[in-house]
């Protein structure tokens, strides 16, 4: 074996190990979102966070874990959900962080208009704000409880952070007496 050969053999056996590597990767930044036709889904494909389509699967795994749904509706025209998806739901910290207590839900604005209109009154009804993005916080049995626009991952001229207005989602989600008062019940697909 000449040092030509050995070197090609060397250069195939670091390429082969480096897909490997990269498929692993890959695979572990997957979401429930492959598949999606909608393009505000598929560009977060490759988000770190665990995102479901909306739906009972989505519901279901909330109940087994007893964690409330974090339901992200945007649009890819709306420049604010642009922004909101690359600084807030692709940081890795900030993902990490809603993976462990959240069951993330993500909706194309455009691909479920109904969906969103429900979505818009119920939260314009418990006086949240109700434009793009909405940012809505559901118990697993389909009470919308808590909901914001846009969040910055860093607290910005006086507007909360993402992990700010979570934490205090997650503390009213321990309320249940508070979230019978104070939530306007969905209806969700079965």
């Amino acid at each position: 074996m000449n040092l030509i050969d050995m070197r090609r053999n060397v250069f195939l056996l670091v390429l082969g190990l480096a897909s490997i590597v990269t498929a692993r990767g890959a695979q572990a930044n997957s979401n429930h979102l492959s598949g999606q036709t909608s393009p505000y889904l598929r560009r977060a494909v490759s988000q770190p966070v665990d995102w479901y389509p909306w739906g009972a699967h989505a519901f279901q795994r909330a109940k087994q874990l007893n964690r409330p749904i974090l339901l992200d509706i945007g649009a890819v025209w709306c420049p604010w959900c642009s922004l909101m998806d690359r600084d807030t739901y692709t940081n890795t910290a900030t993902a990490d962080y809603i993976n462990q207590h959240f069951v993330s839900v993500k909706v194309d604005f455009d691909a479920a208009p109904e969906l969103v209109a429900r979505l818009q009154r119920a939260q314009a009804v418990l006086n949240l704000p109700a434009g793009l993005p909405l940012t809505s916080f559901i118990t697993p049995d389909g009470k919308l409880y808590f909901g914001a626009g846009y969040l910055p991952v860093d607290r910005k001229a006086g507007k909360p952070s993402f992990r700010e207005a979570a934490e205090e989602a997650l503390n009213l989600f321990a309320d249940k007496g508070k979230i019978e008062e104070e939530s306007f019940q969905l209806e969700i697909t079965k």
